[in-house]
């Protein structure tokens, strides 16, 4: 008789969210199209024109200019090399993958992800549709950030990092994409920013259940390394006002540095 050997491979486990400052999510929003379209006037008015990951500015037509950066195209898509976009700081895919519209895709959809030819709904498109959760998260203008297209593209829905060496793909931008282990190392500059908004997601959806234990100790740690600035304290308030909630996590820090 052939003995089966069964793995039981460790279940990452989730975050513990108690201590995390929060006064709930976006139940305002629920486009993703006007979410971005509220960020570029709020970015335009403030004149805060600089990418997220690697500073080249933007303008109002929705160019991405790399003149004085230093970064350097790293792929050959020279539309995306030059185009704003706004990326979910935690994916969509992250969250997403908690909805059941989402997790069937492909194998076993859910029976409200078919057209009406019987043919499957793409997962992220099915999940818009039917879940208001989902498109209020995916909306959270807290989450959004402007990035030059390919970077997101490249970055795709990987998980933030450290990785080992320093690969310099986009010139003096230091922005790591390793796409074998799917993982992203932001440069040091945004760490705190990205760890901050991690810890806002999770609080604030705390029904959607993303962050692990490891990844919650390494946004705190990023959190406190890279403390908060006079824009993002101004930018969390400029957006409570347009969405009607705090990112409670960076309105705290901002009270305690005295921003």
């Amino acid at each position: 008789m052939q003995e089966i050997i069964i793995l039981l491979l460790p279940v990452p486990k989730i975050a513990d969210l108690s201590g995390i400052p929060t006064e709930g999510g976006n139940t305002t929003i629920e486009s993703f199209s006007k979410s971005k379209r509220y960020l570029l006037k709020m970015h335009l008015s403030e004149k805060q024109l600089d990418t997220f990951y690697c500073g080249s500015t933007f303008n109002g037509r929705k160019k991405v200019l790399h003149r004085d950066s230093g970064y350097a195209p790293a792929t050959s898509d020279r539309d995306r090399e030059t185009r704003l976009e706004w990326e979910h700081v935690v994916p969509a895919y992250a969250f997403g993958m908690s909805f059941p519209y989402w997790s069937g895709y492909g194998e076993d959809p859910h029976p409200d992800c078919f057209d009406s030819k019987g043919s499957p709904i793409p997962n992220r498109k099915c999940t818009e549709k039917n879940s208001k959760q989902f498109r209020y998260m995916q909306a959270d203008l807290h989450n959004l950030r402007p990035v030059i297209g390919a970077v997101n593209g490249l970055r795709s829905n990987y998980e933030f990092g450290e990785i080992r060496g320093e690969s310099r793909e986009f010139g003096d931008c230091d922005m790591e994409i390793d796409s074998r282990k799917k993982r992203a190392e932001p440069p040091e500059g945004v760490r705190g920013d990205i760890g901050r908004t991690y810890l806002y997601m999770a609080a604030a959806y705390p029904d959607v259940q993303f962050l692990t234990d490891r990844q919650r100790r390494q946004m705190e740690e990023w959190s406190a390394n890279d403390p908060v600035d006079a824009w993002e304290c101004k930018r969390e308030r400029l957006i409570s006002r347009m969405q009607g909630n705090r990112n409670a996590v960076v309105k705290a820090a901002c009270e305690q540095a005295g921003l």
